[in-house]
Parts: structure tokens; C-alpha cells; sequence
């Protein structure tokens, strides 16, 4: 399958899980982003944390969503989740919800395509082939439960106002809810375009936000509750590679770059 743009950086995500998950004591413990990294990387099994290999922070950030899916599933036995821009990710497997749950899982035709191919079907989750910015596709989604939203790695590389109207449309949908997802600050937006990774993959970020708690006046329904830490988290300290670690003790000496990737959580 031919992936284009931002599609491509779900392959640098899920190495950076699949090499998680071979530490002595793993962030995240993934054994499916080992099992399809093998499948689309035949070189994987060689392949080490080295100093350009700083996806733990993305693991980090994957880690917290789940627990926050958790919590909120644990409260809300059933329930419609919304997993957007799904990429490779075996979230629904590793949470294993319940049968009351309605999962989805959304991503580029192309994206859906693979993951079929790469991951095993899953009963009770849906994949829906579409662009997250054409709302045609909460037409196909049950609307009267509580939903959990989780977007990793999406907002960023929507404009404000999609990404605006994506939150605001889904908020109008359903009776009540979380929304949980990672934004970048508006530095790191505006120096995207540099970024030797996003270069690589012709990907660039498109928004970003300082206070991302401000978000919750896009709607008056909406109510910010709270920040997991990304760059800056204790776990990265305690179970990264020793170089890796001290590479991000030595960057978060810097405020733009401690600051520059915030996981937050809403509830409507």
C-alpha cells in the first residue's frame, strides 16, 4: 500500500512501540507493533534505540491515552469510542473493552487497508475508511451512548479551523463524552516545517496551542479537566535507554521544548 504525507509517520510510531516492547520493563508492553513491525520491516529484528530513535515520548503519550480510555470505560460500560487517525496502533486490543463497547477505528482508505492486512479482525470494532475532516462518516456511527474520543497524533496536522469543527461536530452528536489528544505548541507548529522527520515524510504540522485548555470555548458544552506529561515525564527518566534519558533530561532544560507536546483531556 502506497502511503502519502502525514500517513507515513505512523511507521516511525509504531517502531518506536515495537522497540518498547523489547525493554526490560516496557512503557507500553506492545506485542502487536512487534508482530506487524516484522511484517513491514524485514531489517526490524536488527534494529536498536539509538540516539535518533526518541519515539518513546510518542510511546509515553500512547500510554497515557490508553489509561485515560480506560478509566472512562471502567465508568461508562457501554459506550461508542471513536479512535481517529488510527494509524497501525492495536489500541482496541490492548484495552480489550468489553462487548457493550462500540469501537471504531478511522483512518485514510489506504491506512484501514493495511491494518486489515497487518492485524486481526476484532469483533464489536468497526473500521471506517475516511478522511477524519469529512464528517460524512458520524453518519455511520450509533449516536445515543456516551463516547470516548481518542485522536493521537491527529490535531496537529489539521488546520485550526478542521480541527475546530471536527471537536465542535462531534460535542454536537452525542449526549456526553471525553475527548482526549495531543497538541503542539505554537513554536513547534511554526518550526514543523524544518523538522528533519516531518521533512522526511512531506508532514508538517498545521496548528498549535500554547494554552491548549483555551480549547474548551470552541464549544459551551465543553470543560477542560486535566494534562498528562509527555516530553517531560517521569517515565521517560526512569525506563528509557540510558542515552536516550539523559538526552531528554538535557532538552527539557528547555522550556519550548518541555512544553512543546501536552496530552490533554475534555469531557462534555
Amino acid at each position: 500500500m502506497e502511503l502519502v504525507g502525514v500517513q507515513k509517520t505512523l511507521s516511525p510510531v509504531l517502531k518506536a512501540k515495537a522497540l518498547d516492547n523489547r525493554l526490560p520493563a516496557p512503557i507500553l508492553g506492545d506485542a502487536y507493533a512487534e508482530q506487524v513491525m516484522r511484517r513491514l520491516d524485514p531489517a526490524y529484528d536488527k534494529s536498536r534505540f539509538g540516539t535518533s530513535q526518541l519515539g518513546l515520548a510518542a510511546v509515553v503519550r500512547t500510554k497515557a491515552l490508553d489509561d485515560w480510555a480506560r478509566s472512562f470505560l471502567a465508568d461508562h460500560r457501554e459506550a461508542v469510542v471513536l479512535n481517529l487517525g488510527c494509524g497501525l496502533d492495536a489500541r482496541v486490543y490492548r484495552i480489550d473493552p468489553p462487548a457493550t463497547v462500540n469501537w471504531h477505528d478511522l483512518d485514510h482508505p489506504s491506512v484501514i487497508d493495511l491494518r486489515q492486512q497487518l492485524l486481526p479482525p476484532r469483533e464489536h470494532c468497526t473500521m471506517i475508511s475516511s478522511d477524519v475532516t469529512d464528517l460524512m462518516w458520524l453518519e455511520r456511527v450509533p449516536r445515543d451512548l456516551p463516547v470516548l474520543v481518542i485522536a493521537e497524533g491527529l490535531l496537529p496536522y489539521l488546520t485550526e479551523a478542521d480541527a475546530r469543527l471536527l471537536l465542535t461536530s462531534i460535542v454536537d452528536a452525542f449526549p456526553t463524552g471525553q475527548l482526549e489528544f495531543d497538541t503542539v505548541s505554537v513554536s513547534a507548529w511554526r518550526t514543523s516545517k524544518w523538522d528533519p522527520l516531518g521533512r522526511k515524510y512531506n508532514a508538517q504540522f498545521h496548528c498549535g496551542f500554547d494554552d491548549p485548555a483555551a480549547l474548551a470555548d470552541w464549544h459551551p458544552r465543553l470543560e477542560y479537566v486535566d494534562e498528562a506529561p509527555m516530553n517531560d515525564s517521569p517515565v521517560l527518566t526512569a525506563k528509557a535507554p540510558t542515552s536516550i534519558r539523559w538526552i531528554y533530561r538535557l532538552m527539557n532544560l528547555l522550556p519550548a521544548f518541555k512544553r512543546s507536546s501536552r496530552i490533554v483531556r475534555f469531557r462534555f
